[in-house]
């Protein structure tokens, strides 16, 4: 009885300790945690390197809180988030990083993704459009797997403009990658441009390498190594769009065989090349001493 408690016990602990992982980006620095997501702030820019959150099918199918609209400072970030104001007049969206539509099963959750330490200035047609679609997508991906863990944030490359009195940075691209660890695990990521669109989510799946290249972050790098190194270094489109089958690098022995088979066939092909013209001379001496 003693050791079936013990059993119960040590599995429930790994239970919970599953579910609590963090897959922080590294470096992890100037921290802000919030109820439902997880930010690190950039005092230079005025807006997140990075925001990191889980999102389940519950949190999708309980959504019903009504946008709540109201932007407000963020009173954890210890050098002063940037103000709503920033943004009057710019000509740039207060664009959330993680989206309002996520957050939409509790009162709470939705007013901390007003929090203006979640915005970043976004071209009016780039939130409203490609990025908003990409938001909506990624919410339907989580109906259906349960349960996906998402960093996103902007890239600081070709940046477009700074604005407000703060000095707000308007990236020139924007990032977002999606971790299912379902029985079959797999990886998405995605670097869009700062400006309108009317291409395919497709076009603009990059490796979770190039990615962290383009931001300077480590993504994911509490996942197994071999499973990390799996997932980051191959753009997957298969199982999370309809209509693509999963790509299968090709092993060192297959490519091995492939190049032997092919050099086997050329020399072959030579040796019958020199017998042909051995004929052919042999045949024409023949002719001569005739």
């Amino acid at each position: 009885m003693k050791l079936l408690s013990l059993l119960i016990l040590i599995f429930t602990a790994n239970l919970i300790n599953a579910q609590s992982v963090e897959f922080l980006p590294i470096p992890a620095t100037d921290i802000v945690r919030h109820t439902y997501f997880t930010l690190s702030y950039n005092e230079n820019y005025e807006q997140a390197n990075w925001v990191y959150y889980s999102l389940t099918d519950s949190m999708i199918l309980n959504s019903g809180q009504e946008r709540s609209n109201n932007f407000k400072m963020d009173k954890k970030v210890v050098s002063i988030s940037a103000k709503s104001s920033d943004y009057t007049n710019s000509g740039y969206d207060r664009g959330h990083l993680c989206p309002a539509g996520d957050m939409g099963f509790s009162e709470l959750a939705m007013q901390e993704s007003f929090l203006m330490s979640n915005i970043s200035p976004q071209v009016p047609d780039f939130n409203r459009g490609i990025w908003k679609e990409l938001e909506s997508t990624v919410r339907n991906w989580a109906k259906k797997e349960r349960r996906l863990y998402v960093v996103t944030g902007p890239v600081f490359n070709d940046n477009i403009d700074t604005i407000g009195k703060e000095g707000v940075l308007v990236p020139g691209y924007y990032f977002k990658i999606i971790y299912d660890p379902t029985d079959k695990p797999k990886m998405i990521a995605f670097v869009l441009p700062n400006e309108k669109s009317d291409r395919p989510l497709t076009d603009f799946a990059v490796t979770i390498d190039k990615a962290e290249q383009l931001t300077g972050f480590d993504f994911f790098s509490q996942l197994p190594d071999d499973l990390e190194n799996k997932l980051e270094g191959e753009v997957q489109l298969a199982g999370w769009f309809a209509g693509y089958e999963t790509v299968e690098p090709i092993a060192a022995n297959s490519i091995t065989e492939t190049a032997q088979s092919d050099l086997n066939f050329y020399l072959i092909l030579v040796a019958i090349l020199l017998v042909v013209i051995i004929l052919v001379t042999f045949r024409s001496k023949k002719r001569r001493r005739r």
